[in-house]
Order: C-alpha cells, then structure tokens, then sequence
C-alpha cells in the first residue's frame, strides 16, 4: 500500500468507529421527529370534522345513564 493509500484507509477506519457526538444528532433528530408529529397531530385534532367527531362522542359518554 502506498503511505497515501494507507493514511487514508487508516483515518477512514478511524472515522467508522469514532462515534463522538451521535447520542446528541440522534436526540436532536429525535426532538424534530416529534415536534413535527406533535404539528400534524394539533392539526389534525384541530380541524373541524375531527373536532366535532370528538365532542360528539364526549357528549355520548357523558349523557349515558346507568
């Protein structure tokens, strides 16, 4: 191997185990993921078929008689 071949298969074989910092992109990853499923969620909860579906089954539930 030439001493360019080898520097670099060594630093490639160095950056392939070196995992610094991946706990904190994958939390951060993590973070955004739910953030914007949180807004798709209000969204969809917030709209007004999903919402009257909603109030109308908390008002079934709650005019039941035992």
């Amino acid at each position: 191997m030439t001493p360019t071949r080898s520097l670099l298969h060594r630093r490639l074989r160095a950056l392939a185990s070196d995992d610094d910092g991946m706990s904190t992109v994958e939390y951060a990853v993590g973070t955004v993921a739910a953030a914007a499923f949180a807004a798709l969620l209000y969204t969809i909860v917030s709209g007004g078929d999903v919402l009257a579906a909603l109030t109308g089954i908390v008002q079934r539930a709650l005019s039941t008689t035992l």
